[in-house]
């Protein structure tokens, strides 16, 4: 039975747990391809995170690593080894799920909405990282377009 089809019970499957309990801080930092703009695998220490940022900090870190090292016996490998037709299905597939949650009642919707949201956001990192995309790129990319209506945003792209 899939983990996620519990409902609302908030439970991590054995892989999640696998996963949670390999996480590693210690990884290289990667440099940022847009230095100064944003913590996030930057060469600045790892205390210039936010707090709140810091476990995507390390996640990232890690997806880097196993990018360039595709450890055997890992999920994130096994995602990055089938490429993006693989990652891209987790992602619609968690994408699915967190819009299911988000409509579900109550405390419980809440945090089935949070835990779904985590499983999204990880597998979109995981496409970055089978990209060689840093979170400082992104970041760089909704700097640009902070300020800017959506609407008039989206205009500017049928002009170019």
């Amino acid at each position: 039975m899939n983990c996620h089809a519990a409902g609302p019970v908030i439970r991590l499957c054995p892989v999640r747990q696998k996963r949670l309990a390999g996480w590693r801080t210690e990884t290289p930092r990667l440099r940022s391809a847009f230095p100064g703009n944003t913590p996030f695998l930057s060469s600045k220490a790892p205390s210039a995170v936010p707090e709140s940022l810091a476990p995507l900090d390390r996640l990232m870190s890690t997806l880097a690593q196993r990018a360039a090292d595709r450890p055997e016996g890992s999920y994130t490998t096994k995602l990055l080894n089938g490429g993006a037709a693989a990652i891209g299905a987790k992602i619609r597939e968690e994408a699915e799920e967190l819009i299911e949650a988000a409509d579900e009642p109550g405390d419980a919707g809440r945090e089935h909405t949070v835990y779904e949201a985590g499983d999204l956001i990880y597998h979109t990192l995981v496409l970055l990282a089978w990209r060689g995309i840093s979170l400082d790129e992104v970041a760089a990319e909704l700097a640009r377009r902070e300020g800017t209506s959506g609407l008039a945003e989206k205009a500017s792209r049928k002009n170019n």
